[in-house]
């Protein structure tokens, strides 16, 4: 039996989940409010305030869907109650992050600023300074995906460590050419 899978997760007291029809999930919380449709394979039911996940057989494909729906269904309720946050740094001369309304204004060594909106459900936030900011949310795949554009714009590089990383993230630096002796 799947260990992650068979875990029951627990509703905190301010989250409301829907089971509809279709396998549709509505969660709703204080953070605001995610809908997700999984496989109707597997089966998805309220028990004492908790919500379980079964599966119909032992088929591979069933075992993979089973801890798969879980960890997406723990990830829904977390993201209502609490919300997600990826805090990215950058580090570089004349590197640094300015908010203009909700986009995010970056200086990253280009001739120009790259200006990135941020999609629905996500908000920036600028740290003193703007060597730092935050990508916030409660969709924890839309937090990742869109902190990974971010950092794919200018990726740290090797030699420096120059560009812009994830907090807490150590980049091996090489070492550079060896001098004349």
């Amino acid at each position: 039996m799947s260990r992650i899978g068979k875990k029951p997760i627990e509703i905190p007291a301010k989250v409301t989940v829907e089971i509809g029809k279709n396998n549709t999930v509505t969660v709703k919380g204080p953070k605001g409010e995610l809908t997700r449709t999984f496989s109707p394979d597997m089966t998805i039911e309220m028990k004492d305030g908790q919500l379980v996940v079964t599966r119909p057989t032992d088929l591979r494909h069933h075992r993979a869907l089973h801890g798969l729906t879980r960890a997406l269904l723990a990830n829904m309720v977390t993201g209502v109650s609490q919300g997600y946050v990826k805090e990215l740094e950058m580090v570089g001369v004349g590197y640094r992050a300015v908010m203009k309304g909700n986009a995010l204004d970056l200086s990253l060594g280009f001739s120009h600023p790259v200006v990135i909106e941020p999609p629905e459900g996500i908000t920036f936030e600028v740290e003193k300074g703007g060597r730092a900011f935050r990508v916030m949310g409660i969709d924890k795949e839309l937090v990742g995906e869109t902190a990974a554009k971010i950092r794919r714009l200018r990726p740290p590089e090797p030699y420096k460590g120059k560009g812009i990383r994830y907090r807490g993230e150590t980049v091996r630096t090489k070492a550079g050419k060896a001098g004349k002796r």
